[in-house]
Formats: C-alpha cells, structure tokens, sequence
C-alpha cells in the first residue's frame, strides 16, 4: 500500500508520455446493481452502500485502471434534491465517504484518486456565474479536505459552464482536467469542439477531452478536433476520452440520451471487448494518453484496453490472469468448434448478430432541440406533477 502523496502525480504521468488508464460508469453499473436509481442518476449509494462502491472500484483497479475517480457524479446539493429526490444523507455526507472509498481503494495499487464535478441543474435553469460557483465551491471544499491527487470536471454539455468549473477547481491549485459530453457537432449552443477545447485550456485545464454521450470512435474523432486547435492556437494540453460503451452512429448533437433506447433498452449496442481494443488503439494514435469509459463500461471493457496497450504500459492488468489473450483460453474448451475461435484474427473479422430479427440497426433520435434557456428545461426543487408530465407526454406520442 503507497502512502498518500508517494504516488507520481497526473501530469507527471502524463508529462512522460504514460498511457493513464481511467475507470468506468458507475452510475450505469450500479444501476444495474440495484443501487442507483435511473433518472436522477444520484450518487448516494457512496454513503448508504459503501460495500457495493469499494467492490467496483476494486474490478475497475484489477482491471487496470490507474485512477479512482469519486463517487460524485451529480453530488451537487442542487442535483441531489432536484424534482423531489429524496435523500438520508446530506451532499457533505455523500462526497465525503466518495472520497474515502477512492482513496482506500486506490492505496491497494498504484491509482491516482480523482475527485470530479458535473453539469448542474442552477446552470440550465440560468442561475448567475456566482451561483454555480458556489455550488462547484461546496463540492471542491470536500475535495480538498480529503485531499484528492486531480480534479475533474465532467459531463458538461456547454462550455461556459465548464469554463466556471475550471476556474473554481484551478483555484486549489491541483492539476485539472476537463471533458465535455460533445460530439463533433460542439456544445448544445453550436460552440465547436476545438474552440471548446481552446477555452478551456485558457480557463486552467491541464487535460481536455470528451466524456459520455458517444461511442468511442466517436469521442476520439472529437478529440482530435480539439487537439488540432489546443496546438493551432499555440497551446499545450493533455487529452483524455471516456467514452459511452455503446455504439451511437445515429445520435445527433444531445448524443445517446436522445435515442429512444435510452436508458433501459441500450443493451444491444454494447461494444464487445474488441472493439474496445480497437478504441484503445485509435486513441492512442491520435495523441490520447488518458484512456478510460463512461457509462455502460464494466471492468472487463476497462481491462481490454489495458490488454491493448500492454506493450506501451509494460504490463498486463491483474484480472488478465483470468483472461487468455485474444481467446487464447479457448484452447482449453472441450467443444472443438469453440476451441477453432482461440485466435485474433476470428474475433477481429466477427461481425456480432443481435438476435433480434425484428429490430432496425439504428433508430431515429427524439431531437427536441431544449437546452438551457428553454422553459422545459428550468429544474425544480419539488417533484414533476401529473401536469407536468401530461404535454411531454403528448408530444412524445406525437412524434411516435
């Protein structure tokens, strides 16, 4: 076990051209576990299921990841009693035992524990600059006392609010890095990713890139795009990508929360771990040196993208004990049909069938083009009423 503070920090990780492995989606996987509830997507599990966190943290590490990132997502005191949730612990609380269990876990290897902020509901429903400051602030506060190794601020889909994230996390001091959860296509007010990008190193990023909302070949094009203007702007930044693990070739702007699929219904555009390997790849050739995943990540889509880059890290992950390279393990099947598929190039040409003869490749996104400014999407402290619900509802089925 390392002792805090022994560890080489981000940027110098970085700096020597190390690959940084990053971790997964947690809200996605423990919603699968029957601890997060979809829909507000509300860290609170890190306080009332600390068991079930620590565990995930620990598949993330064995699988190869080399940061622990905080519990945190949506931990915001205005997030976690937006439309009526309603929580046993307070936002301090939750932030608190985000960050003690990253750390415990990270000591178990060499991992680097990282505390990130996101998106709030004060910034859409147009709350002042000082506002969500102060909100970014209460979190930060919590970081600071436990002491985090970086700072994140992810999942922002305009970059004038994660320009105000940066210049709150940048004040501590810490590295700080910065995704978007864009595509190509920019933020949702049409600002483009490499001006995006190029704010956001001016505001103190140390690290730009792209989370969530899209497939990983997806992100990695559009982090290329704000690479190539961090570097025509004469610049300098690391970058970073972590990516849906879900195939979105048919989302527009707002990404995969607009397809009709999301979220209960995603599972049959889930990447194979192959794939995974292919995205560890390209983005390691465009210039990407932290790699990791958002939502729909499980450890072994984390542990294929160490496999992948075993040569440039110098080693395999622990949980590839359990894993024979490319289906090396196959060899021991006692099917002689299945023992023929122990080879790369039968899972690299597989072009894996859905089982679903009834279903479309791709589906048409809702598209409703709100974003902050609209009426529809001012955030409330009390719950959604039937009335509230009954015009989204029409409008849905209209367009169905």
């Amino acid at each position: 076990m390392a002792p805090v503070g022994s560890k080489r920090g981000i940027l110098e990780r970085l700096g020597a051209g190390e690959v940084v492995i990053g971790d997964g989606g947690f809200v996605f996987a423990l919603e699968k576990r029957g601890y997060v509830k979809a829909g507000p997507w509300t860290p609170e599990a890190a306080a009332e299921h600390p068991e079930a966190v620590r565990q995930l943290h620990r598949e993330f590490l064995r699988a190869g990841s080399n940061v622990m990132q905080t519990f945190t997502f949506y931990a915001s005191d205005d997030k976690l009693e937006n439309r009526g949730n309603k929580l046993t612990f307070t936002g301090q609380q939750i932030n608190e035992a985000a960050c003690d269990l990253a750390r415990e876990v990270a000591n178990e290897g060499d991992a680097l524990v990282a505390g990130g902020v996101s998106q709030t509901p004060s910034y859409l429903s147009c709350k002042s600059e000082d506002e969500v400051k102060k909100i970014f602030k209460k979190q930060l506060d919590v970081f600071i006392k436990k002491n985090v190794d970086f700072l994140i601020a992810e999942y922002f889909e305009h970059v004038e609010e994660a320009e105000w994230a940066v210049q709150t996390l940048k004040a501590t001091g810490k590295p700080v890095a910065a995704t978007l959860c864009i595509g190509p296509e920019g933020d949702m007010h049409g600002v483009t990713p490499g001006e995006c990008a190029v704010r956001l190193v001016r505001a103190g990023a140390d690290i730009v890139g792209v989370n969530c909302h899209f497939d990983p070949m997806t992100c990695v094009k559009t982090v290329s795009m704000m690479k190539a203007a961090v570097e025509k702007a004469g610049l300098k930044a690391h970058y970073m990508t972590q990516p849906l693990a879900y195939h979105t070739p048919d989302c527009s702007c707002q990404g995969f929360i607009d397809l009709p699929e999301f979220p209960f219904a995603l599972e049959p555009r889930i990447l194979t771990r192959w794939e995974m390997q292919q995205y560890a790849r390209e983005a390691y050739k465009a210039g990407i040196r932290y790699i990791g995943g958002c939502c729909g990540y499980e450890p072994y889509h984390i542990r294929a993208v160490a496999e992948e880059l075993a040569v440039e890290r110098g080693f395999l992950p622990e949980a590839s004990q359990k894993h024979g390279m490319w289906g090396s393990g196959l060899e021991m099947h006692t099917k002689p049909w299945v023992r023929a598929r122990a080879r790369r190039d039968y899972w690299e040409k597989l072009k894996p069938a859905s089982g679903r003869p009834l279903c479309p490749s791709m589906s048409t996104p809702d598209g409703w083009g709100v974003t902050k400014g609209h009426t529809e999407l001012m955030q409330q402290r009390e719950a959604t009423t039937k009335e509230q619900l009954r015009p989204l509802f029409e409008k849905a089925d209209a367009k169905y």
